[in-house]
């Protein structure tokens, strides 16, 4: 399967020198049916900072929808521990970032390695939906492949996330089948949160801040809303924003 170019990782690694003499990481992962592409902007500003920085392109995306209709969230949860447990053997600390079911993921990380997970950022994270169409997912995915698709719901003209133009229906409902397990373990969740959440975001509803910040046990908390952006904010008009906000959480929460 040919892997699109706009969904090519990024792996950057760690400058010590200007992180206080520390290794420090950063894992981002991007959403479902997204790429590497909506997280490369703000995972090289972190780069630059000094942080080793890994985007990894998560399976089945990048390719094409129907091969991602052959994978699941195992194997999306898989190939990020993977990369997580690299990064914890090659610096001193990692903190997990993510969008959208990214956010998801790397909450699912941190409720199981609580002592290895320094800090966790999240935007526009999704874990619950008013929607109730997704009731039918179990019936609908064996009698229709795929929906139009999410993507490219950005404010700022011009950006793309290049995501697939189909949403996956069996990959869909096993993303959704993961949702009440992680929810019932957020309360594992201990590391420093910063979260980040769009005013106007026609993706993920309200649902799951509520839900996720009354829930985990972390007790270094924030809660920041993006005013100017919508649901795919890292390349969006607050992408600024997000990026300084979190250098500064990844330096205070790591100590570098």
């Amino acid at each position: 399967m040919t892997i699109l170019p706009f969904a090519a990782p990024l792996s950057v690694p760690a400058q010590p020198e200007l992180t206080g003499g520390r290794k420090i990481g950063v894992l981002l992962s991007h959403g479902f049916t997204g790429s590497p592409a909506s997280m490369t902007p703000w995972g090289e500003y972190l780069a630059q900072q000094g942080y080793a920085v890994e985007v990894p392109r998560l399976p089945g995306h990048g390719t094409t929808w129907q091969e991602m209709n052959t994978t699941t969230w195992a194997d999306w949860y898989g190939e990020l521990s993977r990369v997580f447990d690299k990064m914890s053997q090659d610096n001193d600390a990692v903190v997990v970032g993510g969008l959208s079911m990214g956010g998801a993921l790397v909450l699912r990380l941190a409720a199981d390695q609580p002592d290895r997970v320094a800090g966790v950022i999240v935007v526009n994270p999704a874990l619950a939906t008013k929607r109730l169409d997704v009731k039918l997912l179990p019936v609908l995915k064996h009698l229709v492949p795929s929906f139009p698709g999410i993507i490219n719901d950005i404010k700022k003209p011009g950006m793309d996330e290049h995501g697939y133009t189909r949403t996956p229906l069996k990959a869909a409902h096993s993303m959704m089948r993961a949702w009440p397990l992680l929810v019932s373990d957020l309360a594992r969740v201990a590391s420093p949160l910063l979260y980040f959440r769009s005013t106007v975001d026609k993706v993920v509803d309200e649902l799951s801040q509520p839900l996720i910040v009354s829930t985990v046990s972390s007790t270094d908390v924030t809660e920041r809303s993006l005013e100017n952006s919508y649901h795919v904010a890292t390349l969006d008009n607050d992408a600024p924003m997000i990026f300084e906000e979190s250098a500064a959480f990844i330096a205070r929460v790591t100590g570098g």
